[in-house]
């Protein structure tokens, strides 16, 4: 199979969509001998900042000197970005290979009582192949979506983190932030430490209780500035403190000042902040990490589609902002680290997300809308989002295709003006980086 071949084969599986549950990826697991048994897990789960907070991980145990798989969801521009090794992506020829030999045996499981194998399946059954033949020191993991019955579940972490818990995909995860804490705190194991930034009260009730079932100690991440205190309280509290474009985490016997993320946006801090926990709790397993490189791995991690600059003179940022948390988080970040005459906002959103939620945050800070949609066959069409726009008071322009929408905007756009293009991963996937003008 060729690796064109296998992108085809995957995308022919996106017809038989998301489908929650463990039986079909326990069974591909177990077909291979079981790969994901044979690594040491950091696993991550959370409404927003699971990527962010995985690269900063994965990018402090390689600067530690461990191989450090690290398995990401989604991608931006490569669907390779999403399997990488020390920050290397996955080959196409390991790629193709990989998928050659899954397809028969996710077929022959596909033709029995289970169902059809899914796409996220095949990708997760990929990254643990190659991570364990690889020998991996360690596997980084994000959940795809919720985390209890997600295709990443089946692993036994040492670390399990649960970023942050908001509204979001409600039709599959509950209408609640306690249904959706509950999900999430799915990936909570027997045996394992559990870091989370959680910091809804809600939210928190429920991980709590989940933990203490599991036998799990509690670490807690916290802005210094946050009144949460917390009830039930955490094992062990950590807090870090934002000055100056730096921060700094202590709590336990952890105390690291003046760190500086190479991700922008304040937002960044508390993510960078759990990472640094997460790596920290890994001494619970003798494994050691030094401030020097704690501090490498988050000065050097680097990820893409997150207030990503492609371009000054106007300048052209990407951000894959989809749910209101997100976008009130990018425009406070915006606000924070870019000085513009103008705003001018590309929005693309896929089923599932609301425009309204991000277009309220965001479409106030505009001059000019452009609505837009991307080639994803879940995209929302561009007169929906147009349509949001209009019922906000807001005039939004339509073009409806990518490319098409942000060379619209570079029209528009006057040198020290900002073009900010968001709403969905796939939206700003699809920008083209070398031929804006």
């Amino acid at each position: 199979m060729t690796y064109q071949e296998s992108l085809d084969y995957l995308s022919s599986l996106l017809k038989f969509g998301i489908k929650f549950g463990l039986d079909r990826i326990t069974a591909l697991a177990e077909a291979f001998g079981n790969p994901h048994k044979r690594l040491r897990v950091i696993h991550v789960a959370g409404t927003n900042g699971k990527g962010s907070v995985c690269t900063f991980i994965a990018s402090i145990l390689h600067e530690a000197g461990y191989c450090t798989g690290l398995y990401l969801s989604p991608y931006v521009f490569d669907v390779r970005e999403r399997i990488q090794i020390d920050g290397v992506k996955i080959s196409k020829q390991e790629f193709a290979s990989l998928i050659s030999e899954i397809k028969p045996i996710a077929e022959e499981i596909g033709s029995g009582d289970l169902g059809p194998v899914t796409e996220f399946e095949v990708k997760t059954m990929m990254a643990y192949l190659y991570f364990a033949r690889r020998n991996v020191d360690f596997a980084v993991l994000e959940v795809g979506m919720g985390g209890r019955f997600d295709a990443t579940n089946i692993v036994d972490p040492l670390v399990s983190v649960i970023t942050s818990i908001s509204l979001d995909h409600t039709e599959r995860l509950g209408d609640t932030v306690e249904k959706i804490a509950f999900e999430k705190a799915g990936i909570i194991k027997n045996g394992s430490i559990l870091v989370t930034a959680v910091e809804d009260d809600a939210a928190w009730r429920v991980i709590v209780e989940r933990s203490r079932k599991e036998g799990v100690e509690v670490w807690r991440v916290l802005s210094s500035r946050s009144r949460h205190c917390g009830s039930p309280s955490a094992d062990v509290q950590y807090r870090y403190l934002s000055k100056a474009g730096s921060f700094s985490v202590t709590g336990g016997r952890l105390k690291i000042i003046g760190l500086k993320p190479s991700l922008q946006g304040a937002f960044q801090h508390t993510n960078a902040a759990t990472a640094v926990v997460a790596v920290s709790a890994l001494e619970q397993y003798e494994v050691r990490i030094t401030p020097q490189a704690i501090a490498a791995g988050v000065s050097n991690a680097s990820l893409p589609g997150r207030m990503q600059v492609l371009r000054m003179k106007p300048t052209l940022v990407i951000d894959g902002a989809h749910n209101s948390d997100a976008a009130a988080k990018l425009a406070d970040g915006i606000a924070e680290n870019f000085q513009y005459e103008r705003l001018i906002l590309v929005i693309g959103m896929t089923n599932g997300h609301l425009p309204d939620d991000v277009l309220h945050p965001l479409a106030p800070l505009s001059t000019n809308v452009i609505a837009t949609q991307s080639q994803w066959f879940k995209a929302t069409p561009a007169r929906e989002i147009a349509d949001a726009a209009g019922a906000m008071g807001v005039e939004a322009e339509i073009v409806d295709n990518i490319p098409g929408a942000v060379q619209r905007a570079m029209e528009i756009a006057r040198p020290d003006d900002l073009i900010l293009v968001t709403g969905s991963f796939y939206t700003i996937g699809e920008v083209d980086r070398g031929g804006v003008s």
